[in-house]
């Protein structure tokens, strides 16, 4: 998780400061994961498994195209609130449409956390969000969603998000050149590198090996505690706003998440089968 808001923090700080554009920064960050899982493909001396990888690709894409683009105008903590916020809501509802027994204590943390999010997010607000960066987001939200399912069948975890990341490459690249700035600054180029190598293709690799071992409401909750590490760290290293508000509600999330990982598997019968 705490990979998952470095991504926050150096995508905003690259685009705020560095001097790249959002679609520049996305293609590097795609590059650099990809050159990553790759060198370490080799190493193993193992094939990419392109085959049966365009859903993650294709989720990868619109996940780190919004993502990027939404950080022109969202704070890094803010943007990984609404951006966790959909996925928490994606995953419980693709648990129930599988059958999947929720259980009403992991399903009353998880509502908690989510209320806590809402608090944040409520127009209004000290935490005032801009409405194309939230849309943006939101389709990144639906895009890592959608990544995080494709991860849970994937037999090898390292080179399923090798094969991502690579059939992403040419996605990240056209979009690059067709809605691209032209904005290729050193600072930002390198914060790109250091997001895409490490935070997002070693962290990505991570979760995929995790995610068969979890429930996906499990996966679902534990990734709002990344809204709460976004907001410190950018209230640290950002100078973003941290008022009274925020701390509190990032408290009733980090609560929400205790209530929901300490809660008892609900009965295995209880769950439709899914053919």
């Amino acid at each position: 998780m705490g990979a998952f808001a470095a991504n926050s923090l150096l995508t905003r700080a690259g685009i705020e400061r560095g001097g790249i554009g959002p679609m520049e920064f996305a293609l590097v960050r795609v590059a650099g994961g990809a050159a990553m899982l790759g060198l370490l493909l080799a190493l193993r001396r193992q094939a990419l498994p392109l085959r049966g990888r365009a859903v993650g690709a294709l989720s990868l894409a619109t996940y780190m195209l919004g993502f990027s683009a939404a950080y022109l105008t969202l704070d890094a903590g803010l943007g990984a609130l609404v951006l966790f916020g959909v996925v928490q809501v994606s995953l419980f509802a693709l648990a129930a449409m599988r059958g999947e027994a929720l259980g009403g204590r992991r399903v009353a943390g998880a509502l908690v956390a989510f209320g806590g999010l809402v608090a944040l997010l409520w127009p209004g607000g000290s935490a005032a969000v801009d409405p194309v960066g939230a849309a943006l987001m939101v389709a990144a939200g639906l895009g890592w969603a959608a990544y995080t399912a494709a991860g849970r069948g994937a037999p090898d975890a390292l080179a399923a998000t090798a094969a991502s990341f690579l059939l992403c490459l040419p996605m990240a690249a056209i979009a690059a050149l067709v809605l691209g700035a032209g904005a290729w600054g050193a600072s930002g180029v390198a914060l790109a590198l250091v997001s895409g190598a490490v935070t997002s293709g070693l962290g990505y690799a991570l979760w995929y090996a995790l995610l068969p071992r979890i429930a996906s409401t499990t996966a679902a909750v534990v990734q709002l505690s990344v809204p709460v590490i976004a907001l410190a760290a950018g209230a640290l290293l950002l100078g973003e706003a941290l008022g009274l508000r925020i701390l509190l509600a990032g408290a009733v999330v980090l609560g929400g998440i205790v209530l929901a990982l300490t809660a008892p598997k609900a009965p295995a019968g209880r769950s439709r089968s899914r053919g």
